[in-house]
């Protein structure tokens, strides 16, 4: 029997090992930090979690490699209930980390080391391409090889699977393919100024940037903009743009919450097609708040604790 998953994340998985000090060192600078931890990171593997905690059944295509740190990551998937049928474990390559400052305002600096995701191919996804073309949605990023991405982006459009491209970290030069086989394109502020050449330094400038990315052909775009709320065009409509206020809360830690946006959307996408986007994007954005309220990435993405009017 040929598995349907409701949504697949073709992305990387990081190691992440974080340090909270009283604010970010100068070069040359040694600082005392007050306390460390690890925890399992990557842009892709944090949003096929957050999916799989709010109730979709989630695969993960992926590379590790054979080591302490992959093997506790395929671990991990497991215990989330996540699918790891496709996450492969290479001895070419070590695992992927991610060494993160996190400073007393919550604010951070991430240094991504690749590792085996680097080895992530499009033949890969081609391996994939059954559990691509039976889901629901497909969510891809942008920290592995990114023609591995446009390969998955393409095959899932090709088969009427819903993409969900969060161009992260952001990377000036992507061809026009990259967004004609997105539906909804995601970014925050940095990743939307590098794919548009225009700053985004206030929700004037965001909307200038969110309207110049909705005409490079994609379905529609979100803007994640932390404080200031959320940008976005509806899907598959002219290029209005609207905006949803951000949630007010005490900020301990913001790293994972652009993950945590994108996997709660992605749930949305898959579980709840009938609600309107205006309203996939308002709960998506409730959920990243709540995360950011609580330290570390995936720790933080804690959903027994949510509003259950976000799942009606």
């Amino acid at each position: 029997c040929k598995l349907i998953m409701d949504v697949v994340v073709v992305g990387s998985c990081m190691t992440d090992l974080i340090s909270y000090v009283p604010r970010l060192p100068k070069p040359g600078e040694t600082l005392t930090g007050h306390r460390f931890s690890k925890g399992f990171g990557g842009k892709g593997a944090n949003q096929c979690v957050m999916a799989a905690r709010l109730g979709v059944s989630t695969t993960m295509v992926a590379k590790v490699g054979d080591d302490t740190f992959g093997h506790d990551t395929i671990k991990n998937f497991k215990n989330n209930g996540v699918n790891t049928d496709f996450v492969q474990m290479t001895s070419d390559s070590p695992s992927g980390v991610a060494p993160i400052t996190v400073n007393d305002a919550g604010e951070n600096a991430i240094v991504i080391v690749s590792g085996a995701n680097s080895k992530l191919s499009p033949d890969d996804v081609i391996s994939a391409s059954d559990i691509i073309a039976g889901a629901s949605v497909l969510v891809c990023q942008l920290e592995i090889p990114k023609e591995t991405t446009l390969e998955a982006l393409k095959l899932a459009k090709k088969n009427g699977v819903l993409t969900l491209f969060n161009a992260a970290p952001g990377m000036a030069g992507l061809s026009d393919e990259y967004f004609q086989n997105s539906d909804i394109l995601c970014v925050n502020e940095t990743e939307a100024e590098l794919i548009s050449s225009i700053p985004v330094t206030d929700l004037g400038s965001g909307r200038t940037a969110v309207k110049a990315l909705h005409d490079r052909k994609c379905g529609c775009v979100v803007l994640t903009m932390g404080g200031s709320g959320v940008l976005f065009t509806e899907r598959n409509s002219s290029n209005d743009v609207y905006h949803i206020e951000a949630m007010s809360v005490n900020v301990l830690d913001t790293t994972g919450a652009g993950d945590a946006f994108v996997g709660a959307l992605a749930f949305y996408l898959s579980k709840y097609p009938h609600l309107g986007f205006k309203d996939m994007v308002y709960k998506s954005s409730v959920i990243a708040s709540y995360s950011v309220m609580l330290p570390g990435t995936q720790t933080s993405y804690v959903t027994e604790n949510l509003p259950k009017d976000l799942f009606e």
